[in-house]
């Protein structure tokens, strides 16, 4: 009867972390060809207590491997989870217009040096300009309501801030406004965050350009920006 040398069946080598697929295959196969070495050793000359010895601590390793890296791989994964998490919540501050229903939106202008008259523009979502604001020079923060000529709410839906800077009458900078809008939900798509903000706008978190607490109405358009 031909003799299968207790040696031939080493473990394989293990899979790099995050594989648990191919962890799982090479722990099966390695389980197998130490079932099947054993059914096939020479009853005359079985194999050394020693050898059968370093091959269970082998196939015990080999399993202990396989639930170690699966159990860092979901903690690495409950990690992502909560860094997503920790968006929802706060304000962030995007500079593609907003959603109005009604609720007024914080805005973060932002004037050229010099201008001595600042005007804050408003446009819908056919791109009309559908209100201008006069605001002091220098003015970083404004509340806009959203209200018509005559008080009321204009319709609710998307839109969009510019503020021209003037020097007398010479306008020197026209620049998006920013709007500091809650963050509703947060997603892993594609290697990305995407949040999702009132209206159903999803924006691309790498795209946002601040990021805040809400602030109380005391504070309102005084929060301090996480990022730059």
């Amino acid at each position: 009867m031909m003799q299968v040398n207790s040696l031939t069946a080493q473990a394989p080598a293990p899979a790099p972390l995050g594989s648990a697929p191919g962890q799982s295959e090479d722990y099966q196969t390695f389980l197998n060809m130490l079932t099947v070495q054993m059914r096939n050793q020479d009853p005359l000359n079985p194999m050394a207590p020693t050898d059968f010895a370093v091959q269970l601590a082998t196939f015990s390793g080999v399993e202990q491997q396989i639930q170690t890296n699966e159990l860092l791989s979901g903690l690495l994964g409950r990690t992502g989870m909560a860094e997503i998490g920790g968006w929802i919540g706060m304000e962030a501050r995007i500079d593609s217009g907003a959603h109005f229903d009604g609720t007024p939106i914080d805005l973060a202008p932002d004037p050229a040096q010099g201008a001595d008259r600042v005007h804050l523009i408003v446009r819908n979502a056919n791109d009309a300009v559908v209100e201008t604001v006069e605001l002091p020079p220098g003015t970083t923060s404004f509340r806009w309501s959203g209200l018509d000529d005559d008080g009321a709410p204009l319709p609710s839906g998307h839109y969009r801030f510019e503020l021209e800077s003037r020097d007398g009458e010479t306008v020197v900078d026209t620049s998006p406004v920013a709007a500091w809008l809650p963050v509703l939900e947060a997603r892993a798509e594609d290697g990305m965050v995407a949040l999702v903000l009132p209206g159903g706008m999803r924006v691309d978190s790498s795209t946002v350009g601040g990021l805040r607490r809400p602030p109380d109405d005391a504070t309102t358009g005084q929060g301090l920006d996480a990022l730059s």
